[in-house]
């Protein structure tokens, strides 16, 4: 798959899943031949200066007095995408989201008649329900020749909204299995918690939002720690819960084995993932919002780590139960300390799910599985028939 047109807000070295996503697989797909419409930001021209593919930068700040405020953002990546297929050969349109980037995708590739694929993520179905966004969403969806769903749950919402079956292809982000992987140095990471040989480490990675089920694992340490269990619980991420969440450590008395380490360095976080006994996050659905896959455990299996996660969304995918972990009701923080318990007290499960996640993630979600999966998408028999 070549002369391929990206449209992605997200990339790196914006932070997040996504953005990690489009970036590892497409300069795996192509050189210079893939173009890649994205956002400028703080230390995207040093990144770019080596990239395989032709990125192109343009501002999409969102300006508060339009209406809507994403206006301008849809007309400057309408006319750069416009430019680009005008000037170079373009086979096909790749759509990041379904909003802003599907939808102006979707005019280019109609007004040139290329195929459009477009990337759904989930939490964007089940969240967007402003009534002229939703339309737009599913309109988008249902007209794109073919829509990439993250996870299993991901394309049961598709479903829902009408998507062709034929149309939906399950492709699941990865991991880079050489930067992430088991053996790596952590005793300074230890030492800087001031953590003895026996205390054991839970890691959660990701952003302070509620949704994501940190405030369950805080509930749960002093249970743990009734049990025998020194247990310490590390935090990697920032978010808008961060105030929330001290606040819940002092409240039931675990401050001192709680940390918040924030935003950490690149190259620190596969040795916080060797660092920690098993890796948790317990998501939960919280007015629609939810987990679409959760590439934070992938990056834990591939350290050879157990994780626990919750059961809304599309962490089954992520997740394999009783396998690579498990998938538990977390509304509650009964079912969080009983599993946790269940881990830290048990080496040999711990040691077997560590192995099998270890070589699941090996298998079938490294960046290379993605790509190979992803180039073998056919252009010549994608489904042309629009849905109205």
């Amino acid at each position: 798959m070549k002369n391929i047109l990206v449209i992605s807000e997200l990339f790196i070295p914006t932070k997040g899943g996504t953005a990690v996503w489009f970036d590892e697989v497409y300069r795996r797909l192509g050189g210079k031949d893939i173009h890649i419409v994205t956002a400028q930001v703080e230390g995207s021209e040093a990144h770019d200066a080596h990239h395989p593919n032709s990125v192109h930068r343009i501002n999409l700040q969102r300006i508060a007095w339009l209406r809507p405020e994403s206006l301008a953002m849809y007309i400057k990546l309408l006319m750069k995408c416009l430019r680009l297929v005008l000037t170079h050969r373009i086979d096909a349109v790749h759509a990041g989201r379904v909003l802003p980037e599907g939808l102006v995708g979707l005019l280019v590739a109609r007004l040139f008649r290329k195929p459009l694929i477009t990337y759904a993520h989930g939490e964007e179905i089940t969240t967007w329900r402003q009534s002229g966004k939703f339309k737009a969403m599913r309109f988008t969806y249902r007209h794109s020749n073919r829509v990439i769903a993250n996870s299993k749950f991901t394309k049961k919402e598709l479903l829902n909204l009408g998507v062709h079956p034929e149309k939906i292809l399950l492709i699941s982000p990865g991991v880079d299995i050489d930067r992430f992987r088991p053996g790596l140095d952590y005793i300074d990471l230890k030492n800087r918690l001031k953590l003895g040989e026996n205390q054991k480490l839970i890691l959660s990675v990701g952003r302070l939002t509620r949704r994501k089920g940190f405030d369950r694992v805080i509930e749960s340490l002093q249970c743990l720690r009734d049990q025998g269990i020194e247990v310490h619980y590390a935090i990697i991420g920032i978010g808008e819960d961060r105030e929330y969440l001290e606040s819940l450590a002092t409240s039931y008395n675990v401050w001192d084995y709680v940390h918040f380490l924030g935003h950490v360095p690149t190259q620190e976080l596969p040795r916080w993932y060797n660092a920690c006994d098993l890796f948790v996050m317990p998501n939960r659905e919280i007015d629609g919002d939810t987990e679409g896959f959760g590439m934070v455990f992938l990056e834990a299996a591939a350290c050879g780590k157990p994780a626990i996660a919750g059961l809304a969304g599309g962490t089954g995918d992520a997740v394999e139960h009783e396998v690579t972990g498990f998938r538990i009701d977390s509304s509650t923080s009964q079912e969080v300390a009983i599993n946790l318990l269940r881990l830290l007290k048990d080496k040999d499960l711990v040691h077997s799910i560590s192995e099998k996640a270890l070589e699941r993630t090996v298998n079938h979600y490294s960046w290379e599985a993605v790509a190979t999966k992803t180039s073998e998408i056919r252009l010549n028999d994608i489904c042309h028939t629009d849905q109205l």
